[in-house]
């Protein structure tokens, strides 16, 4: 199952939970099927649908199979895709967590030590957009960089948790692009500090447009994450590079800080990103150009830059 959360922009109402259909670029509308259908909503959020265990994603899925049979669908293409959890209470994002994403930092000064275990930094919530999101790439920058990743959804309190039992804590997963202006985060790595500012600034993290549940992917090690820019492919890197797993990340972190449902976690960027070509000056981001990231066979998010 994948759930979204969207607007309708037929109706004034607010963010509303949506379950992709399970045929064609379909959704289903939770509260308006449960209206005609005259059954109870499971869940009203997709963070509630996370964090309030199986019986109501059980429910989700019969109430799309119901809905489906009897026609409550909407297309796709008329919603406008929100960020499925746009109010994560931590967005942790993993950093150099490829190795050879690493030699890619390392040969543009961007790396002064080799971590010996997992490391981040903290995504705002500010910085969330959705689906066919425009992304203004701020006045003075030029060097503005694409990073897909997959992110995890912590669907149940985690505190000490072991590396084998992260799967009775994390829910679905989605896809994000970490957008990174280069020459602020090669400052910043100069300076000592961790990226605030160069992934930081304003839609600098398209996110979705679904999250998925676990059920939906055969090996979450082994995803085929994808980057092109006005059609043009740019990347195609497979998570299997990646150093720590969700299993060790979610030990390390939650060792002393707990983390709660609808908490995100990004695994990091694979190797690939404009800062590792050669002709990385012609690649970066520029108004104009169009930008589609995805998983694999899972899901895809596109995203417009602009001017400001």
């Amino acid at each position: 199952m994948k759930l979204a959360t969207f607007l309708d922009p037929a109706t004034s109402g607010g963010p509303r939970l949506g379950i992709a259909a399970s045929r064609g670029d379909a959704v289903v509308d939770v509260e308006a099927a449960a209206r005609t259908l005259d059954v109870a909503p499971p869940a009203a959020t997709v963070k509630a649908a996370f964090s309030t265990g199986p019986v109501v994603l059980h429910a989700l899925v019969a109430l799309r199979d119901t809905a489906e049979a009897k026609g409550l669908t909407r297309p796709a293409g008329e919603l406008r895709f929100l960020p499925p959890i746009p109010d994560p209470g931590k967005f942790l994002c993993i950093g150099k967590n490829s190795r050879q994403h690493r030699e890619e930092l390392v040969a543009n000064d961007m790396l002064k030590e080799i971590p010996q275990e997992p490391t981040g930094f903290i995504k705002l919530n500010e910085t969330l957009v959705g689906q066919d999101a425009e992304v203004a790439r701020p006045e003075g920058i030029t060097t503005m960089d694409y990073e897909p990743e997959v992110v995890f959804v912590v669907s149940k309190y985690a505190h000490r948790v072991g590396r084998a039992d992260w799967r009775a804590h994390i829910g679905g997963l989605t896809v994000f692009n970490d957008l990174t202006a280069r020459e602020i985060q090669k400052r910043e790595a100069a300076s000592g500090t961790r990226f605030w500012t160069a992934k930081n600034m304003p839609g600098f993290a398209p996110i979705g447009p679904y999250i998925a549940t676990l059920d939906e992917v055969k090996d979450v090690d082994d995803l085929w994450l994808t980057c092109s820019v006005n059609g043009q492919p740019r990347l195609r890197e497979n998570s299997s590079q990646f150093i720590y797993r969700i299993g060790d990340i979610l030990e390390h972190f939650s060792r002393f800080m707990p983390l709660l449902p609808g908490d995100l976690i990004a695994l990091g960027a694979p190797k690939g990103v404009a800062l590792g070509q050669p002709n990385a000056a012609e690649l970066y981001l520029r108004p104009g150009d169009r930008m589609e990231i995805g998983i694999e066979g899972l899901m895809s998010l596109r995203t417009k830059i602009v001017g400001v």
